[in-house]
Order: C-alpha cells, then sequence, then structure tokens
C-alpha cells in the first residue's frame, strides 16, 4: 500500500445538507468536525506508507475513524460500517454519501502501522493541540494521576497449565514451519500428550500425579530443544518465536541436576514476577498482585486536569508491565509532560506515587508541588516521648540533641539497604547506658546505644511539612480534586473496556489506551462546548444527614441526596 497526501477538502453539499436535516441538534461526530475542523491530515502520517504501490484509504480519515470507534466503543466491523453507513460519520470525515468506505481488515492494518511506528502517541497529542487551539486547555493549573489493572487478552494459566501450552505451542509452530522435521524427531507420545490443549481433558486432580506430568513434560520439553539446537538442524527453527519462549520458559521453569536429570524448580526458585512468563501467548504480560486483586497483564496510569474552570481532559497516558510500582511512574510522567509543554503548576497523587525524592525531584526539576498522602512513619520508634521527631537536628553543625538534652556530632552519609542516600546519627554508649530513660528510648534490648537514620535535609523537611499539611481542612479540600480522575478510570472501563486489552503485546496495548484517552478528550470538549454540565457525586439519603462537624472531617461538601 502507498500513499499519496491530499489535503482535506470541505464536506461535500450534499452530506452536508442530508446530516443538517437527519441531525437538527447535531451528534458528537458532527460537532466535533464543526467545532475543531480536520483534527487528522495524511500528511502527518505519511511515514508509514511506502510512496509506490497501491493507494492506501486516507490515513488521516482512518485516524479518526479510530477515535470515534473507542468513543462509542465499537469493534472494526461495526467501525468500518458506521463509515460507510451512518450519515454523521460521512460529515465528519468529509465523504459523499455514496462513499463506499473499506473493508474492516484495513483498521488493524492501520493500527499495525501505528504500533510499529510507534505514532499512537501523535494521535493522542494531536487531540491535545486541538483542545489547546480552542482555550480550553490552560496550564500550569492542576492536574492529578492514578493509575488501575488491565487483564492482558489470555487465558490465566497455572504453572502446569502453562508449561503444557508453551510445549504445544512450540510443537504446533514446528508443525507448520518443519513438518517433515518435526515428524522425524517427534516422540510419538507427544501426539497423545499435545495435540489438544489442557483444558480439553483432565488434569491430574492428585498432587503427586500433578508433579510428574509435570516432570514428564519438562523432560519432553528439554529433549525438542536438544534436537533443535543440534548441530544438524537448520538454524532458522531455533529463530522461531513459539521456540524462543519454549527455550525461556524451561530456563525459568526446570534445571538440570547434578546426574542431568530435568527437575521442576521451586517456586522460590523461579525468578521474580518482572521477568516470568505467564503465558506463551503473550510474553509481555506479567503477574502482578496489589491488595486483593491478582492479574495477569499490565498497569495504566491517566493523567487529567483537575481545574474546575476547564473540562478535564487527559494529558498523559503512560502504559506499563504490571509490576511496575506507581512510585516509579511519577517522575516519567513529569518527564512526558514537560516535553508536551502540559506541566501542571500542582500534581495531585495518592500515596503510592509520593515520597521525599519525588518531592524535591519534582520542585527542583520542574517546579512542580505535589500534593498527596505522605504514609506514615511505622518504625517500632514511630511514637512516644523519645520518637525520631522528638529529636532535634542541627543541619547546619550536623548535630542531633536527644529529648534529654544529649547531644551528639557522629553524623555519617550511608545508603539505605535500597541504595538510597541516608544519613546515620548515633550516640555514644556511655551517655545512654546511664541514662533513666533507656528502655523508653532503645527499642532492642541488646543495643547499647541511640541510632537514628535520618534522609537528606530537603527530603526529610518535605517529608515533615507534607505529613503536618496533610491533616488540616485547607488540604483535604484542595486534595479532594484529585477524585476526578477515578471516575475518569471508572468512565473509561465502562465506556471502552479500559481494563481488559483488546490486542496482544504492550505496545498494543499503549496504542489501545492512547486512543481510548483521545475518544475521551473528544467526549468531555463535546461536552464543555455544548454546556453540558459534569455528572455530580452521588450521595445516599444517609450520607447526607451526616453531622456537619463530620462531613469537616472528612473534607466533604454537603450534596443533594439523589
Amino acid at each position: 500500500m502507498s500513499m499519496q497526501p491530499r489535503e482535506p477538502g470541505e464536506v461535500p453539499a450534499e452530506t452536508v445538507r442530508v446530516a443538517r436535516a437527519a441531525f437538527p441538534k447535531g451528534s458528537l461526530a458532527i460537532r466535533l468536525r464543526d467545532e475543531l475542523g480536520v483534527l487528522f491530515t495524511d500528511g502527518q502520517f505519511a511515514s508509514l506508507f511506502p510512496v509506490r504501490g497501491k493507494p492506501a484509504w486516507s490515513p488521516g480519515r482512518l485516524a479518526l475513524v479510530s477515535v470515534l470507534q473507542f468513543a462509542e466503543g465499537l469493534p472494526d466491523r461495526q467501525a468500518a460500517l458506521a463509515v460507510r453507513a451512518r450519515i454523521d460519520w460521512k460529515y465528519a470525515l468529509g465523504l459523499e454519501l455514496t462513499d463506499p468506505g473499506f473493508d474492516y481488515s484495513v483498521l488493524s492494518e492501520f493500527r499495525a502501522r501505528l504500533v510499529e511506528a510507534d505514532t499512537g502517541q501523535q494521535v493522542f497529542d494531536r487531540v491535545l493541540e486541538a483542545a489547546r487551539q480552542a482555550g480550553v486547555l490552560k496550564l500550569p493549573g492542576r492536574a492529578g494521576t492514578g493509575s488501575t489493572h488491565v487483564l492482558a487478552a489470555i487465558r490465566s494459566l497455572n504453572r502446569l497449565e502453562f508449561v503444557i501450552e508453551t510445549l504445544r505451542a512450540a510443537l504446533s509452530a514446528l508443525a507448520a514451519a518443519a513438518p517433515d522435521w518435526l515428524a522425524d524427531h517427534a516422540d510419538p507420545a507427544w501426539f497423545d500428550r499435545y495435540a489438544t490443549r489442557p483444558e480439553d481433558y483432565w488434569l491430574p486432580s492428585g498432587k503427586t500425579k500433578r508433579c510428574e506430568l509435570a516432570e514428564q513434560t519438562g523432560r519432553d520439553g528439554m529433549r525438542l530443544l536438544t534436537d533443535v539446537h543440534a548441530p544438524d538442524t537448520p538454524g532458522w527453527l531455533r529463530e522461531l518465536p513459539a521456540v524462543q519462549t519454549l527455550r525461556r520458559s524451561w530456563v525459568q521453569q526446570y534445571v538440570l541436576d547434578a546426574e542431568g536429570e530435568v527437575r521442576r524448580r521451586d517456586p522460590k526458585e523461579c525468578p521474580p514476577g518482572a521477568l516470568r512468563l505467564v503465558s506463551p501467548c503473550d510474553t509481555e504480560a506479567r503477574a502482578s498482585v496489589k491488595r486483593d486483586i491478582e492479574w495477569d497483564g499490565f498497569k495504566v496510569h491517566l493523567t487529567e486536569t483537575c481545574d474546575a474552570d476547564t473540562p478535564h481532559l487527559i494529558t498523559n497516558v503512560l502504559t506499563s508491565d504490571s509490576t511496575v510500582q506507581d512510585i516509579k511512574a511519577t517522575d516519567l510522567v513529569h518527564d512526558t509532560l514537560a516535553a508536551k509543554d502540559l506541566l501542571p503548576g500542582e500534581h495531585l497523587l495518592d500515596a503510592g506515587y509520593i515520597d521525599g525524592p519525588r518531592i524535591v525531584t519534582a520542585v527542583q526539576e520542574h517546579g512542580i508541588t505535589l500534593t498527596g498522602p505522605i504514609q506514615g512513619d511505622t518504625t517500632v520508634q514511630a511514637a512516644g516521648p523519645y520518637s525520631q521527631t522528638a529529636f532535634t537536628v542541627d543541619w547546619d553543625n550536623k548535630a542531633v540533641t536527644c529529648p534529654n538534652g544529649i547531644t551528639t556530632g557522629r553524623w555519617r552519609d550511608a545508603l539505605s539497604h535500597r541504595g538510597t542516600p541516608v544519613i546515620r546519627i548515633a550516640f555514644s554508649p556511655t551517655d545512654c547506658g546511664p541514662c533513666p530513660a533507656r528502655t523508653e528510648c532503645i527499642s532492642s534490648t541488646r543495643a547499647t546505644k541511640r541510632e537514628i537514620t535520618l534522609r537528606p535535609r530537603a527530603e526529610h523537611e518535605a517529608i515533615r511539612q507534607a505529613r503536618a499539611a496533610q491533616g488540616t481542612p485547607e488540604w483535604r479540600e484542595r486534595y479532594a480534586a484529585r477524585n476526578g480522575i477515578e471516575g475518569t478510570i471508572s468512565h473509561a472501563v465502562h465506556t471502552t473496556g479500559l481494563r481488559q486489552s483488546r490486542y496482544r503485546s504492550l505496545a498494543r496495548t499503549r496504542l489501545q489506551h492512547q486512543l481510548t484517552a483521545a475518544a475521551i478528550n473528544l467526549a468531555r470538549l463535546d461536552a464543555w462546548t455544548t454546556g453540558r454540565p459534569r455528572a455530580r457525586t452521588r450521595t445516599s439519603h444517609l450520607a447526607a444527614l451526616r453531622p456537619a462537624e463530620q462531613q469537616a472531617r472528612r473534607g466533604e461538601a454537603t450534596r443533594t441526596p439523589d
């Protein structure tokens, strides 16, 4: 397929006449064309197509179709049918009423080109640019970030099912690519063991028999890998993706003992979740646990503006594997927003995204104020008259004074067990030994002196100020604006299926989330221009009777019962 970029023209007169008659009050697609004009042009996607070959359908229009598709939650067949049959879509695309559209497979081919060139971000950013040109994206303001889990487009497998299915997938790939070679090397018993999916027959119920089946599968897979890597075997066979997945899986699940026998690894011997495969169908999906939620797949972080006088638009989408902690996403979000000149003045985050180093880095590198609950001190010496906060720190002279007036200058820089910079201060045993408050101050019965560990000064003071502020009514009122991001995630889950990946692989899932965010932004721009108010937070009749003192403590405003 080739592309010769064409300048977008006006909407055909007959399409305008029929659309105005059929939709006197307009529709989302019609209003988007009227308010924002042509969002995507062919020239923006020229690099995705060669200059020679059969002409391709307009990629600028395909980009708009993809966004409208996610806005209405349509599969490819229905989206292609909408282009062919719906008047409002023809109006938005600038097509004649008689235009036959395209086959639904064109959409998947277009997404494949977007994934290969990593151009999905360009579609998302173009919608934000249109909002900026319309004057509804004003910065710096306030923004909030939240995350949710995303299920991969695979079936969850236990360890036994995983190794059986991985070996079966490798055998199927070899049977299709080199049937004669496999027929010469396959064990006749393999056709009975791996010709069908493991869920199509009963696996052994007893632990002993299941272990025996796992060991047998391990031996079969090891024999196949040995044959594939033999000197007389064509080298391209071992490069098949299914064979590569088999090799990685066997390294993670099995080991050769001293006698050369294949032994299944103990769960504690398996690699960590960030490296461990969970399915041969999607080698980028990972298993993760967050509180009471367990899933195989990915994680998505959404950042949106949350100022009251502007529409709440998603400004950043970050898709990662499921094992990446929220705290590691904070700096990535800021760097991405800085590159697009979309940094907020204040960033509202939950406890998973914020700590001392992030507060300091955000201020120093980007001028952003992070607002969110700081996790409390859970150490043994966190409370009481001799807690760490009761000690006076003289940062300039590098000295610490205890509540009883004893001062120490034994101050040294060190690293924590996580490799982060800390400061360790120790008092003298001659001072702590005879102290009458020794048992209250030192929690360990074997310790002879009190030791204190502090973060660097900037982080220490940032955490102290944040903990002091987060209990005030003003802080709770300011932080309440972050509730909007939870509503955005809920909206995306119910309208576009955000928590279920439509496609396999991290790159395709990332594109899905970028198109989802672009669709939500277009819907919110439409709601803003038409004056449709945001949905109010529903309050039950019982909650509305809450005494005013309790409402003040919770930082809630009185709302009308639903």
